[in-house]
């Protein structure tokens, strides 16, 4: 289909130039290429290809004062057909399934996206030409309609993902730059939320666009859906996202309850956004954060460490905001809360799998509620106990995560003074006789980690430690084991030392 046989030869009295179209050709010329955009039937033909070529040269053709500003009933309706055109265009760029594309399929939609982006690249230089030639509203009623679907395709095509090239990216970029540009805007978040208080921003035009593709039957169609949304989120922040926290707060649930990893990291890293932006009270409302909650608790039962680290951030910070509701007189047993269940859940499931990642993950919960857990303390000296391999990194954390968890439980660490000293001691004295090929530096990391360790249970203990240790190295014989001892004595009678 050339440009040419898509238009109805025009009447004389249609003509006001020759070879410049009517208002009433102008409007038809723009439905029929909507409609090969949209027809079924040609979307796996070439119609597609050859109706966005009819389009970039009907652009090119066209005043931009035709394109935005006219009379009669058909071009009145002009901005709202550009709108449409836009957004056909996007999702012929769009990437599709999976299982329908491959490495050929992404090829493809670079190629795509790089035409389509040339294409938008045409029509914001004519809206940034109307903004200089015309008086009135007429440009800005067009930039409304074709701003969100360019905006889309900007993101689906700028961020580096399968279906993109470097040079889709370029293009697209190219895009979101001249679009921010046009409307005046700095930022993408002032594209957003509106560079002004009193502008409202495009948020809203942008979530209504990408609800249809939002929901649990259609979100997985397109898969570059997930990576806009997520990231335009991102870019809100508060006090800004609450007045759409309806409309973002769903899509990011349905993202998280998914059963890919990535998907459910993707969800929760959404909420996790929503939770530090959305006030505690809007939060509270309608048991939104109770919902949020059971909807991140359950990832915790999975195996995969990196999903587990995202959750537990999300709830080191939803935390305070359930224990809002949460009345404690001290009268009486403090009640179960929420980072309880977690911990109980975690510890339930780290001891057997020695997974180090979720114990470090699961102390930054833990270090709010200046508690130590009786089962807690005997993980950490299970982990003492076993010998971890030349590298030792196992016993190098968990000493790590020792000192941090006395430094803030330390009203609660006299009270397991005599089990931790025991373990510490029986650690520095396996490291200084370790038979095993482990290198020097390692020993010598651990000798010093265990040492810190002692002096910051001497400190809580208000200097117990020292008496205790008095009498070894009058009866130890090991240098080593010695040494460690007196720094903790040095240090206690008030010489300085660089290890705490």
């Amino acid at each position: 289909m050339e440009l040419d046989s898509a238009l109805e030869a025009p009447s004389r009295e249609e003509s006001s130039l020759s070879g410049e179209l009517s208002p009433s050709a102008l409007g038809q010329a723009f439905s029929k290429i909507l409609h090969s955009l949209t027809r079924p039937e040609a979307r796996r033909g070439n119609g597609k290809d050859v109706a966005l070529k009819d389009l970039g040269d009907l652009i090119e053709a066209t005043e931009c004062d035709r394109l935005f500003e006219g009379s009669g009933a058909r071009l009145r309706g002009m901005p709202e057909t550009l709108g449409q055109v836009a957004k056909a265009v996007e999702k012929y760029a769009a990437p599709r399934k999976e299982e329908e594309g491959g490495g050929d399929g992404h090829s493809e939609v670079a190629e795509k996206a790089a035409k389509v982006g040339l294409l938008f690249l045409k029509l914001l230089g004519k809206v940034e030409t109307a903004k200089n030639s015309l008086v009135g509203p007429a440009w800005q009623t067009g930039l409304h309609h074709l701003a969100g679907p360019v905006y889309i395709f900007a993101i689906t095509h700028s961020l580096e993902q399968p279906w993109t090239t470097p040079r889709s990216r370029e293009v697209a970029r190219e895009v979101l730059t001249l679009l921010l540009q046009v409307t005046e805007c700095s930022s993408v978040a002032g594209f957003l939320r509106g560079e002004n208080e009193d502008e409202k921003g495009s948020l809203s035009v942008i979530l209504g666009l990408l609800k249809p593709d939002l929901n649990k039957e259609s979100w997985k169609n397109n898969p570059a859906i997930k990576h806009v949304f997520s990231w335009t989120l991102q870019q809100v922040t508060r006090p800004w996202l609450s007045q759409h926290l309806e409309r973002v707060l769903p899509a990011s649930l349905l993202i998280s309850d998914d059963y890919q990893t990535e998907n459910k990291i993707l969800g929760v890293h959404c909420l996790h956004h929503i939770v530090l932006n959305v006030p505690a009270a809007d939060l509270l409302q309608y048991n939104r954060a109770q919902v949020l909650y059971h909807a991140v608790f359950n990832h915790l039962y999975t195996p995969e460490h990196h999903l587990i680290q995202a959750v537990l951030l999300c709830l080191l910070d939803l935390f305070p905001i359930l224990e809002k509701t949460l009345h404690w007189k001290g009268d009486g047993a403090r009640p179960t809360t929420h980072c309880d269940e977690v911990l109980q859940l975690i510890l339930t499931h780290m001891e057997p799998e020695h997974r180090l990642l979720l114990l470090l993950g699961f102390l930054l919960l833990f270090y709010r509620d200046r508690i130590l857990h009786e089962p807690l303390h005997w993980l950490i000296i299970g982990y003492l106990e076993v010998y971890d391999g030349p590298e030792e990194e196992a016993r190098l954390k968990i000493l790590e995560t020792l000192k941090l968890l006395m430094q803030h439980t330390w009203p609660r660490v006299s009270c397991r003074l005599v089990v931790l000293l025991k373990a510490l001691l029986k650690l520095i004295c396996d490291v200084a006789r370790d038979p095993n090929l482990t290198p020097e530096s390692v020993k010598s990391a651990l000798l010093q980690e265990a040492t810190d360790c002692l002096i910051l249970l001497d400190h809580c203990s208000q200097g117990r430690v020292k008496g205790l240790l008095a009498k070894i190295p009058q009866s130890c014989e090991d240098r080593k084991v010695v040494n460690c001892i007196r720094k903790v004595q040095q240090v206690s009678e008030g010489a300085p030392y660089d290890g705490t």
